[in-house]
């Protein structure tokens, strides 16, 4: 786990702003960051929108453009990142997918605004339109975190003690729609072979300053619900990455200490033919039940 934690909450943001190094990246699009945002939050959208690949060469790719795109953004190594998007709940975990992203680029400072940017305007602070000006650096681009899992190893994982999870919407896990931007956007339905479910709204709660990501224990908690332990390995996937960038930060806050994504996720998985899927409804079998003890008088 980080030596501190990453969800940052407004106040604290504010004094971290006011006193150390740090940048502060919105994730929504243009027209949403023009209309207003952080006191000189940087917009950078490619974070939600970029789709990877787990070839070697698209992991090239992904290293080479955020590598640049950081570096613009005035990341030396030396400032704080701090991601936020619109609400936890309602931008598909895209300020999570740049911590994954920096986490695994090894990047040693990084958090995020938990509530986002609704949080930040229920506690009153300010906030502005003018664009934010970065002053370029060169990204320390090093060895990368063993975080990122590829298709092939998610395919050697099929059938082993490995945990699958699955954190997309309910009708992607029922087989009713292939991804969150229509039910036909990606060629086949479905889930992995042995995927294990829980929807990522489920590691959030409402609070007065909109959802926020809940505590450690309250995430292990839900995690019991599917069979899940903190010492267990723990492969996530959702549609492209972000949906599990969420699930792969309250884990890792939770104290779960083998937790990787495969962040080409079922965008990747569902076009090519050649990989495995369930396609039947995700029903269990009734368990036979126990007969209840005989209570004395």
């Amino acid at each position: 786990m980080n030596p501190q934690p990453v969800l940052v909450s407004p106040a604290e943001l504010q004094s971290l702003m006011a006193t150390e190094p740090t940048v502060v990246i919105d994730t929504r699009d243009a027209d949403t960051y023009a209309a207003g945002h952080l006191p000189g939050a940087i917009n950078m959208r490619e974070i939600f929108t970029y789709l990877a690949t787990s070839t070697a060469e698209g992991l090239d790719a992904l290293k080479t453009t955020f590598a640049e795109a950081f570096g613009a953004a005035g990341l030396s190594g030396k400032e704080t990142a701090v991601f936020y998007e619109d609400a936890l709940n309602s931008g598909y975990g895209q300020s999570c997918r740049g911590y994954y992203l920096l986490t695994w680029l090894g990047y040693p400072k990084v958090r995020v605004l938990n509530g986002g940017y609704s949080a930040w305007k229920a506690a009153g602070l300010p906030t502005g339109t003018e664009a934010g000006a970065p002053t370029p650096a060169a990204f320390p681009l090093g060895p990368t975190a063993d975080v990122m899992l590829t298709k092939e190893q998610m395919l050697a994982a099929l059938g082993s003690d490995v945990v699958l999870l699955d954190v997309r919407d309910i009708d992607e896990w029922t087989g009713e729609s292939s991804s969150p931007y229509g039910k036909d956007f990606a060629p086949r339905k479905g889930r992995l072979p042995g995927a294990k479910w829980i929807e990522w709204y489920r590691f959030m709660k409402p609070s007065a300053m909109g959802p926020q990501i809940k505590s450690p224990l309250e995430v292990q908690a839900e995690c019991a619900t599917a069979g899940i332990a903190p010492t267990d390995t723990v492969y996530l996937y959702c549609f492209k990455g972000a949906r599990a960038s969420n699930t792969f930060l309250a884990l890792k806050q939770a104290g779960f200490t083998d937790v990787r994504m495969y962040f080409g996720s079922w965008n990747e998985w569902s076009r090519d033919e050649s990989l495995p899927i369930e396609t039947a409804p995700p029903l269990v079998t009734p368990m036979t039940r126990v007969p209840k003890l005989a209570v004395a008088a």
